[in-house]
């Protein structure tokens, strides 16, 4: 195992099942994308898992709970982070896994119910 990668095991939310374990040089957030096997998956959750070794504990593996998404073409950026859709608009929840309520698949571009709201807003 090279010192930066992370053994990672892929958990997919419902239905539950895991998708295999691989090892990652990055740490997956929640809210990023993850590639396995030709599939895309929206990373939800990620949890850690620890062993006490020698009176320390020691990071010894990460959970990452996943759901199949497709990788949103529409981004904004706010606050130096990356968010679904285009976040000048009204509806737009500001979330990295959720675009907005009354449009939830998009994209923003087409929807009759967008409100442009202004940078001051936001």
């Amino acid at each position: 195992m090279e010192p930066d990668s992370l053994p990672t095991e892929v958990i997919l939310t419902h239905p539950r099942q895991t998708l295999g374990k691989v090892q990652l040089d990055w740490t997956p957030q929640p809210g990023h994308y993850l590639e396995l096997k030709g599939q895309t998956y929206a990373v939800l959750e990620r949890r850690h898992r620890y062993q006490l070794k020698s009176g320390r504990y020691r990071l010894q593996k990460i959970a990452l709970y996943v759901q199949s998404a497709q990788q949103p073409t529409e981004k904004s950026i706010i606050e130096g982070r990356w968010v679904i859709g285009d976040a000048s608009c009204r509806f737009n929840a500001r979330s990295e896994i959720l675009r907005c309520a009354v449009n939830p698949e998009g994209p923003c571009a087409e929807c009759r119910l967008y409100e442009q709201i202004s940078v001051d807003e936001s």
